[in-house]
């Protein structure tokens, strides 16, 4: 990844508060040329370092979602695979490597208890997974 100036991150700064933002309202927001915004936009999608837009939407449409994270044990020889295959599940949000005795911490999303069952079965059912505990995400405070 090529690293990122000021400019850049301001962009990403605006976007991450308003994915929506028009590149009229970047440009002028940041003291910037329409044409300046619109090619450091579409470096940042070409480089992937902005992989898609997405919306948060209000919590009663939310409450339909299940939501949880988990802490996953690897066999430390198995890690790439059990990364690989974890990866393909569209139900998890994010994955990330971590420090312990729990090798990744993935973040999911079900639209129902039994589809969050199903999913916590084909986890468990990778190679190389040791172990999977998982926290239902409950009430958002922030």
């Amino acid at each position: 990844m090529r690293p990122l100036d000021s400019t850049d991150r301001a962009l990403l700064t605006r976007l991450r508060h308003d994915a929506r933002t028009s590149v009229t309202e970047l440009a002028n927001t940041l003291g910037l040329s329409r044409v300046t915004v619109t090619a450091r936009l579409k470096a940042l999608k070409d480089d992937g370092i902005i992989r898609r837009f997405t919306i948060e939407a209000a919590e009663a449409v939310e409450e339909e979602t299940i939501r949880a994270t988990s802490l996953i044990e690897l066999n430390l020889s198995k890690t790439d695979r059990a990364h690989r295959d974890l990866a393909r599940f569209p139900e998890i949000t994010s994955l990330y490597t971590t420090n312990g005795t729990w090798a990744l911490v993935a973040t999911h999303e079900t639209r129902s208890l039994t589809a969050f069952d199903a999913l916590l079965n084909r986890m468990g059912k990778i190679d190389g997974v040791l172990n999977v505990e998982t926290c239902l995400h409950l009430t958002r405070i922030v």
